[in-house]
């Protein structure tokens, strides 16, 4: 039951926002996250986009990983979102079971092979019937994304809504 979409930027090589990407993901700066969801809600918001969404889930981390990286790249740029359009943040109703090596270099194939069934829903009742906001860094195939979606399809009166930093 998806109801929008979209990215805020193209993800390109070589383009600038590839170095913030890298820097928000691997370089350790977080408060990057929190700036670009800013920037990005208040672009979004007279196109209406945020209205009648109830939560916003960032796409979760593996325990493991979000210790060695020391936060969630997608969690920081949900409290930017979350700053401009007061929409809550929640962290607790979906975990990532499965700790999956990196997307970078897989096909579709091996991105859809790799994600399959990592997440896992947590108390579904307290989602029943809400517009979910599933916020992510970057979309390439859609795999991570779809993953995360799949997991909340048998949740009853739930709209499910996606929206990225960057697609490439």
């Amino acid at each position: 039951p998806l109801e929008r979409a979209t990215s805020f930027f193209f993800y390109e090589k070589g383009s600038d926002f590839r170095l913030i990407l890298h820097r928000l993901k691997y370089g350790g700066q977080k408060e990057i996250g929190a700036i670009m969801g800013r920037y990005m809600a208040a672009e979004l918001l007279s196109s209406h986009f945020f209205q009648g969404i109830d939560v916003i889930i960032p796409i979760p981390l593996h325990k493991k990983k979000q210790q060695i990286r020391g936060y969630n790249q997608s969690e920081w740029i949900a409290r930017g979102i979350a700053a401009v359009t007061g929409i809550p943040i929640d962290t607790e109703s979906i975990l990532r079971k499965k700790n999956t090596e990196t997307q970078t270099r897989k096909s579709v194939f091996e991105r859809r092979d790799n994600v399959e069934g990592i997440f896992e829903l947590q108390h579904p009742e307290t989602l029943a019937g809400k517009h979910i906001l599933i916020v992510d860094d970057v979309l390439t195939t859609g795999s991570t994304t779809l993953a995360c979606a799949s997991c909340l399809v048998n949740v009853e009166g739930i709209r499910i809504s996606i929206l990225t930093l960057a697609t490439a």
